[in-house]
């Protein structure tokens, strides 16, 4: 018996089962990078898609290619051949007419020819002039026939992609099959748009007529939606033609549809058609191409130019509340090929995986990162930070020290080389016991817990941060946001008995979160309420007696805005003496509360360096003019310092 052989290859059977899974994590940093210089959440969610994580094709790409097709299904052929083919067929009917008159004698023929003589010129009149005229020639009479019963057939197949096999003979008994469907279809269509359960009714329907199409829809929305689409595209083909052409076109097709029954219950179809989807587009389209098209086509072209539109926007996901579920994959495959509806299925579980793990929610607006995402972010912001921060030692940033200063926290966390915290022993032994080293003196390394403590002295600490457009203007908004998130997470994380508020101002002063922050976005706003925002630090601080009071402020421009007695805003430039007046107050009460108060002042404004200095010089503080690039290493190492305090 002979010995099985194997042979290896590419993997055809889809997706690839042994490719590693998304690096949600990996993702998220690339948004983060977008976000920490300065863009807004929503634009960093959006860019990832449009770029595709890992190397695959994006939005940006997918939408590229669909927009190609578009520009060549434009160039796709003339929308008003059926006319140039109507006008062939009858002008060689006529010379096969003129050629059997010409070979006949009598006043028969010459009466013949003088009707000729006077049909009109227009296709469609010549047309129906012709309808009740008695051929000479019985090829002209054929050739004559054919031309009404293209138009049937074109008009027919224009709406329904079966139907052109059907009627491809003059079979009296398949034009009945087709008045029967339409009848039926009808009366399902009626029985829908009156609320009725028509899933028995659509089964019915699809085992009597389902020959006539090949779409094979599983419900009746989705048959609506195959009818609406060819009727609409109808619709724009004809509204595409010049006026004479359109009123051509339509006397032919009426004509072609001699049968009284046939007319009015596609007329009936359409009527029904409009009423269920009167969303569909019957914009004109612009067509350029030379090659003659057939009624129908034309029709199926134009079709294929609305689902590549309607593609183009779904890609494009500008309008409110767009998602990747939007996008029609079937449509996607069937124009750009399987790998496009597989680009496109790995950032639909991107975007999934990125929801799952709970880094993005989805609200009107659409996804946003959520407060687990906006931590990493500050990590990823903190660890910049300290990458270049000088600082004297590890002592700067890291406080390990125990003794009766320090307070347990009620944490603990694995054991770190370098730690002289506590160890807790019940957490070590039970770490062991669940790793299966019960056996006594066998612990490993990755059992030590320790007891996470606090030093007693705290800080209140608000940090007042710039958003006047200034700040976009001269490309300070990504550190300043960069810094906060920084500074934010520092806090949250190693000094978690300091009570942080980050307050942002422009025309006026509000609180921001943490996801606030990472959100907030530039406006056009003229103003920099200086005062505001001191006045709003001013409370932060007094809810917190007992702790050390910071106040840092990260500017680029001299106080232009105060607040009047009724708490409205007042903008002035340049800055008045009220402005300025008003915003020294609230320095002199930090003063007197003993906070620290300290500038970094961005740029090289004459009128607000000489405002820092005078600050500084009321409030004890310091004044830094870093580069912007090293405002945060600036605003955590001052910090740092000043957190230890003078109390």
């Amino acid at each position: 018996m002979p010995r099985d052989r194997y042979r290896y290859g590419p993997w055809r059977g889809g997706p690839d089962p042994l490719a590693p899974p998304y690096d949600v994590r990996e993702a998220l940093d690339e948004v983060g990078e977008d976000v920490l210089a300065g863009g807004s959440l929503r634009e960093a969610l959006r860019e990832l898609m449009r770029r595709g994580p890992d190397g695959r094709r994006g939005l940006d790409d997918l939408a590229q290619r669909v927009r190609r097709m578009r520009s060549a299904a434009r160039r796709r052929g003339d929308l008003a051949g059926t006319l140039d083919q109507v006008r062939a067929a009858l002008d060689q009917a006529l010379a096969e007419e003129r050629d059997t008159l010409a070979g006949e004698d009598g006043d028969a023929a010459r009466m013949a020819e003088m009707e000729l003589v006077t049909l009109p010129d227009d296709t469609a009149g010549a047309v129906r002039a012709l309808d009740g005229y008695d051929w000479h020639s019985p090829e002209a009479r054929a050739t004559f026939e054919s031309i009404r019963q293209m138009l049937r057939q074109e008009v027919l197949d224009a709406q329904f992609a079966g139907l052109k096999r059907a009627l491809s003979a003059d079979d009296p008994a398949a034009r009945q099959r087709v008045k029967d469907m339409l009848a039926d279809l009808n009366a399902l269509l009626a029985a829908h748009a009156r609320g009725e359960d028509t899933t028995d009714s659509f089964a019915e329907f699809m085992d009597r007529h389902g020959d006539f199409f090949p779409e094979q829809p599983a419900d009746v929305d989705e048959l609506i939606d195959a009818l609406a689409r060819r009727q609409a595209a109808a619709d724009r083909m004809m509204a595409s033609l010049s006026p004479e052409q359109r009123e051509q076109l339509g006397q032919l097709l009426s004509d072609a549809l001699s049968d009284p029954d046939l007319a009015s219950q596609m007329a009936q179809l359409s009527d029904n058609l409009r009423a269920l989807r009167p969303g569909m587009s019957r914009e004109p389209v612009n067509m350029r191409g030379e090659e003659p098209l057939g009624y129908s086509d034309a029709v199926e072209a134009v079709a294929e130019l609305a689902d590549l539109e309607e593609l183009d926007q779904q890609l494009g996901q500008s309008y409110p509340g767009a998602t990747l579920d939007d996008v029609d994959v079937e449509s996607l495959e069937r124009h750009l090929g399987a790998g496009a509806a597989a680009d496109l299925e790995a950032l639909r579980r991107l975007e999934r995986e990125l929801e799952r793990q709970g880094f993005v929610s989805r609200d009107d607006d659409g996804l946003r990162l959520t407060p687990r995402a906006v931590r990493r972010l500050g990590e990823t912001a903190l660890r910049r930070v300290f990458a270049r921060l000088e600082a004297t030692g590890r002592g700067d940033h890291d406080d390990h020290r125990t003794g009766a200063a320090d307070e347990p926290t009620g944490l603990t966390r694995e054991w770190v080389f370098g730690d002289d915290l506590p160890i807790d022993a019940v957490r070590t032994v039970s770490n062991a016991l669940r790793r299966g080293g019960a056996v006594p003196g066998r612990l490993v390394v990755d059992d030590f817990e320790v007891v996470e403590t606090e030093r007693r002295t705290s800080a209140a600490v608000a940090l007042c941060v710039d958003l006047s457009y200034s700040m976009v203007q001269e490309g300070r908004w990504g550190p300043m946001k960069q810094t906060a998130l920084a500074l934010s997470h520092l806090v949250a994380t190693r000094f978690r008995q300091d009570a942080l508020q980050v307050i942002g101002f422009d025309l006026s002063a509000r609180r921001l979160s943490p996801v606030q922050l990472a959100d907030v976005e530039p406006e056009w706003v003229q103003g920099t309420n200086l005062q505001h925002a001191l006045r709003i630090a001013g409370r932060h601080l007094r809810r917190h007696p007992d702790a050390e009071p910071v106040v840092l402020v990260v500017t680029d421009g001299e106080p232009t805005a105060h607040l009047l007695h009724d708490g409205s805003p007042y903008f002035s430039w340049p800055t008045t003496r009220e402005t300025l007046h008003a915003t020294v107050g609230q320095v002199d009460e930090l003063a007197r509360y003993g906070a620290t108060l300290n500038v970094f002042m961005l740029g090289q404004d004459p009128g607000l360096a000489r405002f820092v200095d005078a600050v500084a010089r009321r409030a004890a503080g310091r004044v830094f003019t870093p580069d912007v690039s090293r405002l945060g290493e600036y605003v955590v190492a001052d910090y740092l310092r000043a957190r230890r305090g003078r109390r």
